[in-house]
């Protein structure tokens, strides 16, 4: 029973999804998707108590999704230099977005309207930043704050959204190796300023 009412949910979630991608979040309705999944309304009842809950859930699922990305791009590279980190992970990311394209339209479309989604956005923002900013404060040069490092970090992830909105939307004329390099570069520049290459360097420089 729990089983198939598991697969209901995510069936409902999918449809919510392709929904949103062919018409925008507003046209998600209990109705278009019950009709996309094929499944009673009793089923979506089952399931959300609303439109927006079913909303949240969509919008959950495809950042999970790529935070997850995220996450084992950074934690299967522990050893190695920090731009190699910042390198793999958004090459990680943004190849993740263009196998499915759906993630870009649901995490970076227009949310105008939406307080539920807005937020979501913003706190994606966050996350994000907590998790790039907090793997490479062991590489902080001697005397770095760290509270500065992370509202640059906030700077150029806001920034990475913007930019991968933009190119989601067609409306700057970028590809994925573009993209890629283009956001590498701020790293490159924030690495100038703020990074050392080796732990244990910015260790000893504390020391001395």
């Amino acid at each position: 029973m729990e089983a198939r009412r598991a697969a209901r949910r995510a069936q409902l979630i999918d449809a919510a999804i392709d929904v949103w991608v062919e018409s925008g979040w507003a046209a998600v309705s209990l109705r278009s998707v019950c009709a996309r999944a094929g499944l009673n309304d009793r089923y979506f009842r089952e399931s959300f108590a609303d439109r927006s809950e079913l909303l949240a859930a969509a919008w959950d699922h495809v950042r999970d999704e790529t935070t997850a990305v995220l996450t084992a791009a950074i934690g299967d590279r522990r050893e190695a230099l920090p731009l190699e980190v910042l390198r793999h992970a958004v090459a990680a990311v943004v190849r993740g977005f263009a196998e499915d394209p759906r993630r870009t339209q649901v995490l970076f479309g227009d949310h105008a309207g939406s307080e539920v989604l807005e937020r979501r956005r913003r706190d994606l923002v966050l996350v994000v930043t907590d998790l790039l900013a907090t793997s490479l404060e062991s590489y902080l040069r001697p005397g770095v704050d760290f509270g500065e490092f992370h509202r640059m970090v906030l700077m150029g992830v806001g920034g990475f959204v913007e930019l991968t909105g933009a190119w989601q939307a067609g409306v700057v004329d970028i590809d994925i190796p573009g993209l890629i390099a283009q956001t590498t570069r701020l790293g490159d520049i924030l690495a100038d300023v703020y990074l050392v290459d080796r732990p244990d360097a910015a260790l000893s420089g504390a020391e001395s």
